[in-house]
């Protein structure tokens, strides 16, 4: 889950956007370029209201008892070129900062999505698909927005205020000092906005992603809702969550409003005293009429930075919230890295396969007290395939997924050839080890994109049609060939258009696709009908015999694939020999298998971690037990 304490959590809001500076420093130039053509046009306007007050204590006043107009058509010209030029440094920071702005948010997503490919399986397991999604798509989008608007505009505005005030002090004189004024409880309120508005930022954002992460739920549960009658219970879940984002939205527009008011009101306030103070000012002769005029030309200018002060500063904190979120998840660090010295893979022990060992296994998971699994020896010679069995809770997934290294050991060492897979990149020991899970993920992609998943890129196409035919062979998933546009038809998202053996079926082709050094399958026969099951365990025997392979059995034709099985109880391997040697030697084995033979006769397919175990006292087996067991 997301951290309890958000990460930068206790840095400034400038110090938590200066964090961006790696990604956006080659765009730099253009958005400081960007910056300095909007500043122009702020300039550009703020000079228009000194030709006024030069037209009107001048020219105009002269051409009312004159009729003559000549001396205004040089100011009329410059007040021209000066709003073309407003225009065009609009037109140019436009130019300037929209590319920048969208590279720099593609390289902020791809890097975030090369480090989420990166982390360990246990960070996922940890963090809801949603709040993933919300960060790589909503927070880089508006961090995007801000850069090439927000940011700019903030500068801007505080420049174009502190060079307006500047002028009305020099020319205006009382009457900068009122406008002064009114500035220091905007600067007040905004410091306090701030404060208030990036908790209930943060907090809208937390709640956009839990919301995303409902969505994700219940459209990949569609099935499960429909079967069961909840689609009501999931509608009620997710009104709750989106009446919980309404109202963190009203919060957060309510006091948004609140700096909104303050900055419309309190310069009005002060226009109208000026107003008061310069028509005196102005009879008393200490100012022209043309000042008083440029005064509120200069204001009107200036109003629009003041009041785009709360719009730009609200975004500005989500910026901040948005840095902060992303760099969540990019500045989690990868415990399962690699080595910083890497050894090249030995070579294979044998032409038919890795011998792999775990040696005095230890693994605990971070939020367990006890080890799940402890003092684990196992050998897996090459070229030989291996059944592991045990109740649930044994461990028997958990010790599988070591060998890939997709968790590492807490203690002892996992070796293929000899080495330790924690002295190895991990691209080679994933290289030369395949995984078929028993609950299995395929990709919205053709049939033959994802059973090439593990294929070299670098093999020509025909040989790998010949690698895809092969393994569809095997894993008795002709019906790929049946589909509408054969092997090349997409199967949709994660490919829930497939029955649960069709999918299961892909999943192990994939893995025999790849030719790997070492196989590890998780019960990858549970959702095969009884006769698909017998074909494809014919096929499997012909190509474990040319590799080395950890089989999760759960099923008495998973066991029967072994050379030899390995007993994983209560996170021990307390045995190990061939299914006859164990039958005759371990009365755990024989309970065990026997009630998997129970549950396969009796359901055509059936697991045996549901049932309960009692260990015999004395170390003695039921008669009946040991009968059954003989049988077998």
């Amino acid at each position: 889950m997301p951290p309890d304490t958000p990460v930068g959590a206790d840095l400034s809001t400038l110090a938590s956007i200066r964090r961006l500076y790696p990604y956006v420093r080659t765009a730099l130039p253009r958005l400081v370029a960007g910056m300095l053509s909007a500043l122009g046009a702020s300039l550009s306007a703020l000079a228009i209201p000194r030709v006024l007050e030069h037209v009107v204590d001048g020219p105009l006043t002269d051409a009312v008892g004159t009729r003559d107009f000549s001396a205004l058509v040089l100011p009329v010209l410059l007040v021209l070129l000066l709003g073309i030029a407003e225009a065009a440094f609009i037109l140019l920071r436009r130019t300037l900062v929209m590319f920048p702005g969208t590279r720099v948010e593609s390289g902020m997503r791809m890097e975030l999505f090369r480090h989420l490919q990166d982390l360990p399986v246990a960070f996922h397991d940890r963090w809801p698909g949603g709040q993933l999604l919300s960060r790589i798509v909503g927070d880089l989008g508006l961090l995007r927005r801000w850069l090439v608007f927000g940011a700019l505009q903030l500068v801007v505005s505080f420049i174009t205020i502190v060079v307006g005030i500047a002028i009305l002090l020099t020319t205006a004189g009382w009457l900068g000092l009122i406008y002064l004024a009114g500035a220091i409880p905007v600067t007040v309120i905004a410091f306090r906005f701030s404060r208030r508005f990036r908790v209930v930022a943060r907090q809208s954002q937390d709640q956009l992603g839990d919301l995303a992460n409902t969505v994700e739920e219940s459209v990949h549960g569609i099935r499960v809702l429909k079967a069961f009658g909840r689609g009501r219970d999931a509608l009620q879940s997710f009104t709750g969550q989106a009446e919980r984002l309404r109202e963190t939205e009203i919060k957060k527009a309510t006091t948004q409003s609140t700096v909104i008011v303050a900055l419309h009101l309190i310069p009005e306030t002060t226009l109208a005293l000026a107003l008061i103070a310069g028509t005196f000012l102005v009879v008393d002769g200490q100012i022209t009429v043309g000042a008083l005029a440029a005064f509120f030309a200069t204001a009107a200018v200036m109003n629009g930075p003041v009041v785009d002060l709360g719009m730009t500063l609200s975004m500005t904190l989500h910026a901040r919230t948005a840095v902060d979120r992303y760099f969540e998840v990019i500045e989690t660090p990868n415990e399962l890295g690699d080595p910083a010295d890497p050894v090249p893979p030995a070579e294979p022990a044998s032409e038919h396969g890795s011998h792999v060992r775990l040696r005095d296994v230890e693994f605990r998971y971070s939020d367990a007290e006890t080890p799940l699994l402890q003092h684990v020896d196992l050998e897996l010679p090459a070229g030989t395939t291996t059944a592991l069995v045990g109740l649930t809770g044994s461990g028997k997934s958990t010790l599988a997924m070591l060998v890939p290294r997709l968790f590492d050991v807490t203690d002892g060492a996992v070796e293929i050839d000899g080495v330790d897979v924690r002295r190895l990149r991990r691209a080679d020991v994933r290289q030369g080890v395949a995984v078929a899970f028993e609950d299995p993920t395929l990709f919205s992609a053709s049939v033959r994109e994802n059973v090439l998943l593990g294929v070299d890129d670098s093999l020509s196409a025909e040989e790998k049609d010949a690698i895809v035919t092969e393994a569809l062979d095997v894993a008795q998933a002709q019906f790929a060939h049946d589909l509408p546009d054969g092997i090349e038809t997409r199967i949709g998202e994660e490919g829930l258009s497939l029955s649960g053996g069709q999918r299961q079926r892909l999943a192990l082709a994939r893995a025999i696709a790849s030719h790997p050094r070492v196989l590890v399958l998780d019960d990858p026969l549970s959702a095969l009908d009884v006769a698909t099951e017998e074909a494809v365990s014919a096929r499997l025997r012909e190509v474990l015999a040319g590799t080395t392979s950890l089989v999760i059995a759960h099923r008495p034709s998973t066991v029967a694939l072994a050379d030899r099985v390995a007993v994983l109880q209560n996170g021990r391997v307390t045995a190990v020999g061939t299914h006859s040697e164990l039958l005759a030697t371990d009365p755990h084995y024989r309970y065990i298998i026997t009630t998997l033979e129970e549950d396969a006769a009796e359901h055509g397919v059936g697991h045996f971690e549901d049932q309960e175990y009692q260990e015999p006292e004395n170390g003695e087996v039921p008669e009946d037990l040991e009968d059954r067991g003989a049988r077998l």
